[in-house]
């Protein structure tokens, strides 16, 4: 690498194109260091955080003070296959609220286990309320074993039955490969969160009519955490991005009908 860049440099300076060599030397130190994304911050007005026990601790209100860009929200594992429940989730969960981030919780889905007992386990850790943002499902499992047509029913079964309980629709958060291969052409009226690295045109890549949110590197770098993080934009202005949150007064209203009605 350094070889080539060296021969670049004296040629430059032979040249006087110094503008040139700055903008050599930033390319390839940004990319050494994974940095590369840090022009798609200045696109999207809205960006944010995903986070799970790998992060570990986190010091949320220095999260909350990111002086590179705002981090406006964050996506906390919960739940993974049938038990597990994220051993930092209670915590992220609280503290994140505390600082100011708007919070949405996920679950990473299992393709060996039941979708209901995963429904489940989801439903009996995370206590949306309003102002969170919906439901997530991490669908990112490949498995030869499985026909599409039969991984599509176990993740219809697992949002029918997180949609009913929570009453919003569920974000499904998946790569453009799994999303070429499962759900390209389903579930068109959930809001898709895709991840992909390749800085390309994501919305002409995958062409979902509700493509909401881009997870465009997972070398991020953001105050209050160690080590790499995902960051994600929202692809749309801050009134699209609250009609994703559950409602205020309406949530707790719905919840209120739903006890006295199951009494």
């Amino acid at each position: 690498m350094f070889i080539p860049l060296f021969k670049v440099y004296l040629l430059s300076i032979m040249f006087l194109n110094i503008p040139f060599v700055i903008s050599v030397l930033l390319h390839s130190i940004t990319s050494f260091l994974g940095l590369n994304y840090i022009h798609i911050t200045r696109q999207y007005e809205i960006h944010g955080i995903d986070v799970s026990h790998h992060q570990r601790f986190i010091d949320w209100e220095k999260v909350a003070e990111h002086s590179q860009f705002k981090v406006s929200f964050t996506f906390l594992k919960a739940t993974e296959g049938t038990t597990i429940r994220d051993t930092r989730f209670d915590t992220n969960w609280k503290e994140s609220k505390e600082a100011g981030l708007v919070r949405g919780a996920y679950h990473f889905f299992s393709s060996t286990s039941s979708p209901y007992t995963q429904a489940q386990n989801y439903i009996r850790t995370v206590d949306l309320a309003g102002g969170d943002l919906a439901p997530v499902l991490d669908f990112e499992i490949h498995d030869n074993s499985k026909s599409p047509a039969l991984m599509r029913k176990n993740v219809e079964k697992w949002i029918s039955i997180v949609e009913k309980h929570y009453g919003c629709k569920v974000i499904i958060y998946t790569n453009t490969h799994i999303y070429n291969k499962y759900l390209r052409g389903y579930f068109k009226n959930n809001p898709l969160w895709i991840a992909d690295y390749n800085f390309s045109n994501v919305s002409n890549l995958v062409g979902h009519p509700k493509l909401k949110f881009w997870q465009y590197t997972e070398k991020g770098h953001i105050m209050g955490i160690n080590g790499n993080v995902d960051i994600n934009a929202f692809l749309g202005d801050t009134k699209e991005f609250d009609a994703l949150k559950i409602p205020e007064e309406n949530y707790e209203i719905e919840l209120e009908v739903e006890s006295v009605s199951s009494k």
